[in-house]
């Protein structure tokens, strides 16, 4: 994140919010792809975290599902890691698609997607 001090700090206050599953980031007019310096947008602490809820909130406001941070990374393998199967459901349900859909199903012996 760069710029000025005050835009940094509340940028930094919007991805608390989405670590801890608040709805307010896009409510209070923030982009829903607001990205730091890793190239992490908000949605990929909602999905890390097991926010659901927030995850919908920012699909709603317009996140892209399949955009990659600086690690290659995207929304979609950070639940998968974290065994967070409502996020998973919710980020399919969304539109989000993997190209290793089979390994979404039996990653941590989840069934997301049947």
């Amino acid at each position: 994140m760069v710029g000025e001090p005050e835009i940094e700090a509340s940028e930094s206050r919007m991805f608390d919010l989405a670590r801890a599953g608040g709805t307010e980031p896009s409510r209070a007019g923030v982009p829903a792809d607001l990205a730091n310096a890793e190239g992490d947008t908000l949605l990929m602490p909602a999905a890390y975290y097991g926010h659901a809820d927030t995850l919908r909130m920012l699909v709603t406001f317009g996140a892209d599902l399949h955009r990659v941070n600086e690690r290659g990374k995207k929304p979609l393998a950070c639940a998968v890691f974290k065994k967070e199967s409502a996020v998973v459901r919710a980020l399919l349900d969304a539109g989000c698609r993997s190209e290793r859909r089979s390994a979404v199903r039996v990653r941590h012996g989840m069934n997301v997607c049947e």
